[in-house]
């Protein structure tokens, strides 16, 4: 999947792009500290600048602010410059961010959390509980070392496997029943693609060296492979294991047949038809259109898993609460007014993106109803694996991926040696 399409659709966990700015209206700015839970006024947010969530944003806004005169909310799109992790860090230590940020990327909140920039929302009196009863048992993932929620669960893209039916179908295969649940039964369907010649890959995922990159080839087929296990958990890396060698070893093979491509590929390869598969969220729905005549499956394992049991990475971007905010009561009611179950259901018509809600389906069943192409990944939203929340997080991710891609995309170590050095470092990180 190339990040290109990813930044477009604005749901990818990489970086969005903005720039550093003094927020404006009256809860944004100045030290607030992290400390008063109780001041109400005017605040300042930031959210996506991806035409459907702008859509979203302005009216959740409107609404808010039509009901609280006294309490109005500033929102601004996040502007176009360097990655938001960057610049958030930046507006931390300078005392101006924003009081939310719709667009926080789970892999940074354990910086920005050391940093101070982060409220835990647990210190509101129904923090907790108004967390886990919207999220369930996914909300634990995105607990910090000290049981704190330091972001709000918001918005997930549960990644499967898009396939290129015409294409499936020029290469003899059955577009309706794709082969490819087993690690087996998928080689075998790379195979017959390439050997059709109906495009120069099977699958293309980005062989680039940036850390999030990992997010959308080894970490769902490792999350599905081992029925939801996060790569790092208490304080250890998992991936040196049965498990975490046979994901490797199945990217190597399509690497090593050429059924995957080792150089970056300028544009979509999946639109473009470079690819005949990719591993994307619910966001390429719309993206892909009626351009691509697609389908989507489950990620495969190597014996094969039933879809319904069947865990993928989460894609998710969520919510911040910045320190930074003097109006931190208004903020938390503004976070729980944008992720109640009405504005849930409007974010899901207006993005097509997963509310980190439990039981997703039988909360909105008429959309689902309404909008089929969108029921797998409704069922898929209720099975996901996020990033590791421990300290040095994008460092691990770092080290990872350089194992990872001078192993198994490039063959230049061996996959044990891979994943036993880089257990080893990413151990050192984890531990601080």
């Amino acid at each position: 999947m190339q990040r290109r399409i990813i930044l477009a659709a604005a749901a990818a966990a990489g970086a969005l792009t903005l720039t550093a700015c003094t927020s404006g209206g009256g809860g944004g700015g100045g030290g607030g500290g992290g400390g008063d839970l109780e001041a109400r006024g005017d605040i300042t947010i930031w959210y996506s600048n991806n035409e459907a969530e702008i859509t979203w944003g302005k009216q959740m806004v409107e609404a808010w602010n039509a009901e609280h005169p006294d309490e109005q909310v500033e929102a601004q799109e996040i502007p176009a410059g360097a990655s938001s992790e960057e610049v958030i860090g930046a507006a931390i230590t300078a005392g101006n961010a924003p009081c939310l940020v719709f667009n926080t990327s789970p892999a940074a909140v354990p910086q920005f959390q050391k940093q101070g920039g982060l409220v835990n929302l647990s210190e509101f009196e129904d923090g907790d509980d108004y967390i886990t009863e919207r999220s369930g048992e996914l909300a634990d993932q995105y607990r910090s070392e000290d049981g704190g929620f330091y972001q709000m669960p918001w918005k997930s893209n549960p990644v499967m496997i898009f396939y290129n039916k015409a294409l499936f179908a020029q290469a003899g295969l059955d577009p309706e029943d794709p082969k490819l649940s087993t690690y087996d039964e998928f080689l075998d369907t790379a195979r017959a693609l390439k050997e059709a010649d109906v495009a120069p890959y099977a699958i293309n995922p980005a062989p680039t060296s940036e850390f999030f990159q990992s997010w959308f080839d080894f970490y769902p087929l490792y999350a599905a492979q081992t029925g939801g296990t996060q790569l790092v958990e208490d304080g250890k890396a998992t991936f040196d294991s049965d498990d975490g060698r046979a994901v490797a070893e199945f990217w190597r093979t399509l690497y090593d047949e050429q059924l995957a491509g080792q150089e970056q590929y300028q544009g979509d390869a999946f639109a473009d038809g470079h690819a005949a598969m990719s591993i994307v969220g619910p966001w390429a729905v719309a993206v892909y259109g009626e351009d691509v005549d697609w389908g989507a499956v489950p990620v495969p394992t190597a014996d094969g898993t039933a879809p319904e049991e069947t865990w993928t990475f989460s894609d998710a971007k969520n919510v911040g609460l910045f320190t930074a905010c003097e109006n931190k009561a208004t903020a938390w009611d503004v976070l729980k007014f944008a992720t109640s179950e009405e504005q849930d259901g409007l974010w899901l018509e207006t993005t097509g993106q997963m509310p980190m809600r439990q039981d997703l389906t039988s909360a909105f069943p008429d959309y689902f109803e309404a909008n089929p192409a969108y029921q797998q990944f409704g069922d898929q939203a209720g099975r996901t694996v996020e990033v590791p929340n421990v300290q040095n997080s994008i460092e691990i991710w770092q080290a990872f991926r350089d194992g990872y891609s001078e192993a198994v995309i490039f063959g230049e170590t061996e996959i044990d040696q891979f994943l036993t050095d880089t257990a080893g470092q990413i151990d050192e990180l984890a531990a601080g």
